[in-house]
């Protein structure tokens, strides 16, 4: 007889997901506040005002997101970068998973309390040369799959394998579970350690605070 491996335990997940040009700029004070030192100090390295506005705003979100789970006032979230890797959770010690993502004016963050996670968004060009790009990334094998693809076809084709091999990548194990959520302007992939009992719910924001009530 063969043995039963016992089941996996499943778990929940929720995105969030903002575009920058819909934040009012008059909160950005409040989000710098938020900011550890050691962010702080990223933060003002920054010296183009996009990528500037990424960092901060994936910040935000992910304190505001987990304020929401753990019933926290975002600046109780403390976070300390770590050169080349996901910042630490320092403040709560046990709090939740998440990853965050951003590509050009959207930034987006997945949290939950049980599975660790790995998230991708990319904003899908139909300019870009995907054909290119996938015989660099992946390989002479799929860029012929995609060539033979209508052109919308193959350009939601090589962002989806765009983002799933990322989002693999940030969660740095094999994933029990690899989501595909649908967006009109984003490829969104979120991987997870535990499978998902559900997909995860995508919210969008403008990191008003009424948002994550």
């Amino acid at each position: 007889m063969t043995a039963m491996l016992p089941a996996l335990p499943h778990a929940d997940a929720t995105i969030w997901l903002t575009d920058a040009r819909n934040v009012d700029a008059a909160h950005f004070p409040r989000f710098a506040s938020w900011l550890s030192g050691s962010e702080a100090a990223r933060y003002g390295r920054f010296r183009r005002p996009l990528r500037q506005r990424q960092f901060l705003l994936g910040r935000a979100m992910l304190r505001l997101a987990m304020g929401q789970m753990l019933g926290l006032p975002p600046a109780g979230i403390t976070l300390e970068e770590r050169p080349g890797q996901a910042p630490l959770l320092l403040v709560p010690p046990a709090g939740p998973y998440f990853s965050i993502a951003h590509s050009g004016s959207w930034i987006a963050c997945a949290v939950s309390s049980e599975a660790a996670l790995g998230l991708d968004i990319e904003v899908c060009d139909p300019h870009r040369d995907v054909l290119a790009l996938a015989r660099q990334a992946f390989g002479a094998a799929v860029s012929d799959e995609l060539a033979a693809m209508p052109q919308l076809a193959r350009t939601a084709a090589f962002y989806q394998r765009w983002s799933a091999s990322e989002a693999a990548y940030k969660l740095g194990q094999d994933a029990a579970s690899s989501v595909t959520l649908v967006h009109p302007a984003l490829s969104i992939v979120l991987c997870s350690a535990t499978p998902l009992a559900q997909p995860p719910m995508l919210r969008t924001t403008t990191l008003a605070s009424g948002d994550f009530l």
